[in-house]
């Protein structure tokens, strides 16, 4: 018999204490309920309720059993709530790999979002790049990341792309830091720092492709993973670097200019493995993250200074700083 139903009809006629009424309550005709109960009483080995003329009550035996009746059903209750939990993502760990040079603030607004929307949720963020991402994507070692564009995804699931518009870090000394804008051709003659090609080669490849297309070759590529790395090189004067702003932010010896017809737009989304085995918190992810770096682009901090020229819709442009 299905005890976990038995038990629920027997809760309801105790609690109604009336077998016409906890049957319109259940939505069942009084002669099935009646038949139920007995079979219960019967599989028990004791009568639940003394029926007399005069009513209906529980007996010893059904007084006993209530309270343990419903903790079993509470308990059951709540079972079920964690299973929909856990096949809806909410429970466990979420693995996601995010790059290298992902900023702390979006980092912390990442993991505040997904405890948002995940309470029961573990999210273990790993500092991985793109190329490295996609193989752990595939083979199991990640369940989600964020990956930077162009990118081979065959054997992965994209989601929302975010569209991030690349300025240049220039020594604060550069001519070119006192310009309002800066093309791609001024920066003839300079050395470049860019990431290294392996994180994310088919974003490496579309920087220097682009750059050659403007009218800038480098004079030499000098490679740096982390972005204090990367200021270091470009305040030491060995080169200009590209940035979406925050990096800069951080070192008053360099300048941080918009390049003059947005050509460079770093493309990242989310991804995750193709396939049903995915982690069911994934897609989810990847819509969390597109729209932390969305606010992130929007809403990008300012030091205290003095504000470079209006663009030409009015809008000021990143703040430089001055310092005495």
């Amino acid at each position: 018999m299905d005890l976990l139903r038995h038990l629920r009809l027997f809760v309801t006629v105790a609690d109604e204490l009336h077998f016409s009424r906890a049957a319109e309550r259940l939505g069942m005709a009084q002669p099935p309920l009646s038949q139920a109960i007995r079979r219960l009483e019967k599989e028990l080995g004791a009568e639940l309720f003394d029926r007399s003329q005069r009513g209906v009550r529980l007996s010893a035996a059904g007084a006993a059993l209530l309270d343990e009746a419903c903790d079993l059903l509470a308990r059951e209750e709540r079972l079920r709530a964690l299973a929909r939990r856990a096949a809806a993502g909410g429970l466990g760990t979420l693995r996601a790999g995010v790059p290298p040079d992902t900023t702390a603030a979006v980092l912390s607004a990442l993991l505040s979002a997904c405890a948002e929307h995940f309470p029961e949720l573990s999210v273990d963020l790993q500092e991985v790049a793109t190329e490295e991402q996609v193989r752990l994507l595939s083979s199991g070692g990640l369940d989600a990341g964020l990956v930077h564009h162009p990118v081979d995804a065959t054997d992965l699931r994209l989601g929302p792309e975010i569209a991030l518009d690349l300025g240049v870090v220039l020594p604060r000394t550069s001519p070119l830091a006192r310009l309002p804008e800066v093309t791609l051709g001024e920066l003839s003659g300079h050395d470049l720092v860019l990431f290294p090609r392996a994180h994310a080669p088919g974003w490496y490849d579309r920087v220097l492709d682009v750059c050659r297309a403007e009218g800038f070759v480098p004079g030499r590529l000098r490679h740096a993973s982390n972005p204090e790395f990367l200021l270091a090189l470009v305040t030491a004067g060995h080169g200009v670097a590209f940035d979406q702003g925050p990096v800069a932010r951080k070192e008053p010896r360099v300048a941080w200019r918009p390049l003059a017809d947005r050509p460079l737009t770093l493309r990242i989304s989310g991804a995750w493995p193709a396939g049903r085995g995915a982690h069911p918190a994934a897609r989810r992810f990847a819509d969390i993250a597109a729209g932390v770096l969305a606010r992130d682009q929007t809403a990008a901090p300012r030091r205290t200074g003095v504000p470079g020229p209006p663009d030409a819709a009015g809008s000021p442009r990143p703040w430089s700083v001055v310092y005495g």
